[in-house]
């Protein structure tokens, strides 16, 4: 059987390893965060926005690997197999109509009227879709990663070679180690040694969680620079955000930001007031709502690290030798914000990547 060894715990990491499962490999997960673990900055996948909206624009591997996993997300929201799926129905607005123009894909796709778009939106599109909460999700896949007979090792790769030789299995005899490693650290390119992507590099994000479980759509203005989006859940918790502040590595959440944030949700959905505060001023029309009115529903306020990389999504393999050792890597990482949105897309990429290898390293010997 052969044996594959995961580098990285996070969306992309788990999604792949539970792949190689059912390619009948034996798969360990070498990280040092896993989903059990108390939300840090070192760990990003627990920070995500998490919705299925895809921005491939005109990238058509993209957009496959995007359409690929809103449909096997689809699925497990059905079967109610998955924790933390929730649907809903999103708007997207837009100052012009390209910047919305790729969703016609997305079920019950309309174009929104003049008289629903807010602010200064020109245009403006729904559809049914669905949120992830991160927390929920994760243990999801952890779960059946573990439930597979899958391994974890807690611990921080230094250099790939570590992994290939096998410093990370039971037997660390000349032989062992695995066969395939697969390198899925998101950020952690940048630094793993063996890898060590300087076109890797952080979009910080910033955003804030309420409870606002009467917020059963989601909502996203474009225009901004920012990128303004409501992002509903199941549990009842909203998701305001946002930021992109690329090559920002500052790791704690900035005041003027999360004032920033509610300002720019609440103008474009006065509805996360809660219900009980908005009925006491029904019948005046020019009452103004402000961020200090979301204040006392606020749970967390939290920023992360986007894994994006100039260049994109790097997906490829090569034959790696080590130490004592040969193995084939696959690299899976750089996907910036778009890590939920195209997990098992790119994960399925992995695995064939995988497979042509070890094939072609049969045709080889024989």
């Amino acid at each position: 059987m052969t044996a594959s060894t995961v580098i990285g715990a996070g969306v992309i990491g788990l999604s792949t390893a539970i792949i190689a499962q059912e390619a009948g490999h034996t798969v360990t997960i070498v990280a040092d965060c896993l989903p059990e673990d108390t939300k840090s900055i070192y760990y990003t996948s627990p920070w995500a926005g998490a919705h299925h909206v895809s921005f491939a624009e005109n990238d058509q591997d993209q957009l496959n690997m995007d359409r690929e996993t809103f449909e096997i997300m689809w699925k497990l929201m059905e079967n109610g197999s998955a924790d933390g799926l929730f649907r809903h129905r999103d708007h997207q607005y837009g100052s012009d109509a390209k910047e919305v123009s790729w969703w016609d894909w997305m079920p019950d796709h309309r174009i929104l009227s003049p008289s629903e778009l807010p602010l200064d939106a020109k245009h403006g599109v729904s559809f049914i879709t669905l949120s992830i909460e991160p927390d929920a999700y994760l243990a999801y896949l952890y779960k059946r990663f573990l439930s597979g007979g899958g391994a974890t090792v807690r611990a921080r790769v230094q250099h790939i070679n570590q992994v290939i030789d096998g410093a990370f299995t039971a037997d660390r005899s000349m032989s062992s180690g695995p066969d395939v490693v697969f390198v899925c650290p998101g950020i952690g390119a940048r630094s793993l040694g063996g890898v060590e992507d300087l076109s890797v590099y952080p979009i910080r994000g910033q955003t804030v969680l309420i409870k606002a479980p009467w917020i059963d759509f989601g909502r996203t203005y474009i225009p901004h620079p920012d990128k303004t989006y409501i992002v509903p859940r199941k549990s009842g918790v909203v998701l305001l955000g946002g930021c992109r502040e690329a090559d920002d590595w500052y790791p704690h959440p900035r005041p003027e930001m999360t004032k920033s944030i509610l300002e720019r949700t609440l103008s474009i959905c006065p509805e996360l007031v809660p219900p009980e505060e908005r009925a006491k001023h029904a019948n005046d029309p020019k009452h103004a709502f402000t961020a200090a009115d979301l204040e006392p529903i606020i749970v967390e306020v939290g920023c992360g690290f986007r894994p994006a990389r100039e260049g994109g999504i790097r997906l490829e393999r090569e034959e790696v030798e080590g130490s004592r050792r040969k193995a084939v890597v696959v690299y899976n990482y750089g996907h910036g914000g778009h890590g939920y949105q195209s997990s098992w897309g790119s994960a399925n990429i992995a695995i064939k990547l995988m497979t042509d290898a070890l094939g072609n390293r049969s045709k080889a010997k024989s």
